[in-house]
């Protein structure tokens, strides 16, 4: 056998194949975003465990605000990927799905037992199936370039900031009495049905592509005092901005009506013509 395989001494010199490609950090940036963005998710749950519901609150907030900014730095960055758009969707399960419904039954759901426990596990698959949903249509080709401009159902950073609304309200002092609990699980419903529902919701992705230069300053100073305002008085903020969205949701439906039926007067648009290759 040794004259079979006789040994052999491997050249130093000869260059080892490299098995991985580097990955540019471009790549990776927008990706340890999400990351941390599930870590606070999974850590709202845990202090919802713990009975520390205003931390767990203000993690699922914070981990909506990454979850804003991952998918823009990518763009910046040009690291957009599909291994970074699945981890977006499930750290997105997690945090707007699993962590929003496990604190609401922690804070008040679990008065009715088996019955609250259902509404949060309908909120919860909700969520997972409006993610489902929209991974499905950003593969479609033949959507009109304006539905852009709109989301099909309630987005689910909102659905969970919105849904959180009872928490806020007890943070502030708002005691519902013997009949908030039941309210609570009626209101969870309904948003965990919104966000399931092919209401046409405002998107804003397209919005502020390009500023006036005279709004500038007065941009910087309104991005300003609203960040002071929620800083200083965080939960009456985020009571105002969630009653104000589930204002403008009527308005949005209004608006989708009303594009769409300008698209369909206008009728189909007729087919571009080949193009035909340039002569050498």
């Amino acid at each position: 056998m040794d004259d079979l395989f006789p040994p052999f001494e491997p050249d130093p010199n000869e260059p080892r194949p490299r098995r991985f490609k580097p990955v540019p950090f471009r790549m990776i940036a927008p990706n340890m975003i999400t990351l941390m963005a599930l870590c606070l998710g999974l850590t709202a749950i845990r202090l919802a465990f713990e009975g520390k519901f205003e931390p767990a609150v203000i993690a699922i907030v914070v981990a909506g605000v990454l979850d804003g900014i991952d998918g823009r730095v990518a763009r910046l960055l040009k690291g957009t990927s599909r291994f970074g758009a699945e981890l977006d969707s499930l750290a997105d399960f997690v945090n707007f799905g699993c962590a929003p419904a496990l604190i609401l039954y922690g804070f008040a759901l679990h008065n009715l037992k088996s019955l609250g426990w259902i509404v949060a596990l309908i909120f919860a698959i909700a969520m997972g199936l409006r993610l489902a949903r929209f991974n499905a249509m950003l593969d479609d080709p033949s959507r009109p370039e304006w539905k852009k401009d709109f989301f099909v159902g309630m987005p689910a950073p909102a659905g969970a900031l919105t849904a959180m609304l009872p928490l806020y309200l007890h943070f502030l002092g708002l005691d519902a009495g013997s009949w908030g609990t039941p309210a609570i699980l009626v209101y969870v419903l309904c948003i965990a049905l919104l966000v399931v529902s092919t209401v046409p919701t405002f998107s804003g992705k397209t919005m502020g592509k390009r500023v006036p230069r005279a709004y500038v300053l007065p941009i910087f100073l309104a991005g300003v005092a609203a960040f002071g305002v929620l800083i200083s008085f965080p939960f009456e903020a985020l009571v105002a901005i969630s009653l104000t969205y589930l204002a403008t949701i009527p308005v949005g439906a209004a608006q989708y009506r009303r594009r769409q039926k300008l698209e369909a007067a206008a009728g189909p648009r007729p087919p571009e013509p080949p193009q035909v290759p340039a002569a050498p």
